[in-house]
């Protein structure tokens, strides 16, 4: 197994790890214990959790999560686990925060009350990575930096991270703790596959000089990337199938983000790619995200025990120069056109 350091941080965590939003809901807490057992007897150390999961996020499942996570977690020497949670945001768009009664936000208040119940949830006295799950565009980064810095001061959180932010989020939240005197973010969790290469702007160079890690969920675009949307019947099970008659409209909108014409066009012709190479495309889309300098650990999930074992193999596979090259030619043609 590769390790790498987070950001900064003290933090040295292997390459691929293991995301937990679907255990409480489509994964039931028997089938959530086989995945992760077999993910750390693979040498798996980083495991990603929130206070809002298991999604699409419900006031009956929510916190359901961590509490399969954390009873998991006592059968393992804690030392050796590295655990990252988050706390919810204000509404993010295509939901509201089923916790505290929808009225979530990044204040001082908020991240007390929820670290606190993610502690217990989890069954610890520390947190190592802890992330705000979205920017709050109304309470002053100021504010927000200042509680988590008090966290790390009461050692109830090791490091902190940012998910779904903007180059000007993350700059702005880091000066302010430079300057501050407060702990700043090591990592930022965001969206980044072959489908959405988006980071590859003002993001990936802020990362490199200040040595933030990108901690890329959805490598393989929310299973897009499998190619099991690419045939006449994709499984009745499947994710965006499920989100598409989902009564929420706002998570049927976000189903379409991911499951549309033209990332259909672009997996079959990354499901080519991937044959040509004689690689799993599950295997390949994980390898790629991991493949960028500036990635600490590439997020993967799993609903069952079977779907894992791809995504791990991601872990011995090095892109050469051609994989990288024909990749980049689906982006440049399909994706985002130039011109």
């Amino acid at each position: 197994m590769e390790y790498r350091y987070i950001g900064k941080s003290g933090l040295r965590v292997s390459v691929i790890c293991l995301g937990t939003m679907t255990f409480g809901s489509t994964t039931d807490k028997k089938e959530a214990f086989k995945i992760l057992d077999e993910a750390y007897d693979k040498g798996i150390n980083f495991y990603d959790t929130a206070e809002l999961y298991p999604v699409p996020p419900e006031a009956k499942y929510a916190g359901l999560t961590e509490e399969i996570v954390g009873e998991w977690l006592k059968t393992k020497p804690r030392d050796s686990i590295i655990l990252a949670s988050k706390v919810a945001g204000a509404a993010s768009g295509w939901f509201v925060p089923p916790i505290r009664h929808g009225l979530t936000a990044m204040d001082r208040f908020h991240i007390k009350r929820a670290i606190e119940g993610s502690l217990k949830r989890l069954k610890t006295d520390y947190i190592d990575l802890y992330q705000q799950h979205w920017p709050d565009t109304v309470v002053p980064i100021e504010e927000t930096m200042r509680a988590f810095d008090e966290l790390v001061k009461e050692g109830k959180v090791r490091y902190i991270g940012t998910s779904n932010d903007t180059t000007y989020g993350l700059t702005k939240a880091n000066t302010v703790a430079k300057y501050e005197g407060l702990t700043r973010f090591e990592s930022i969790q965001n969206n980044f596959s072959v489908l959405n290469p988006r980071f590859f702007d003002e993001l990936e160079y802020v990362c490199k000089k200040e040595n933030v890690s990108l901690l890329p969920y959805s490598p393989i675009a929310g299973g897009i990337l499998s190619g099991k949307y690419n045939t006449p019947t994709p499984p009745s099970d499947a994710r965006f199938i499920f989100y598409k008659n989902y009564p929420n409209k706002r998570v049927r909108n976000h189903a379409k983000r991911f499951y549309n014409e033209k990332t259909i066009k672009a997996t079959e012709k990354f499901l080519e790619i991937a044959k040509k190479y004689e690689l799993h495309p599950v295997t390949l889309a994980v390898a790629y995200s991991k493949h960028f300098d500036f990635v600490a650990s590439t997020i993967i999930g799993a609903r069952k025990l079977e779907q894992l074992k791809p995504s791990l193999d991601a872990v011995d596979v090095k892109l050469n120069r051609e994989i990288l090259k024909d990749i980049k030619k689906i982006q440049e043609e399909i994706l985002y056109p130039m011109g």
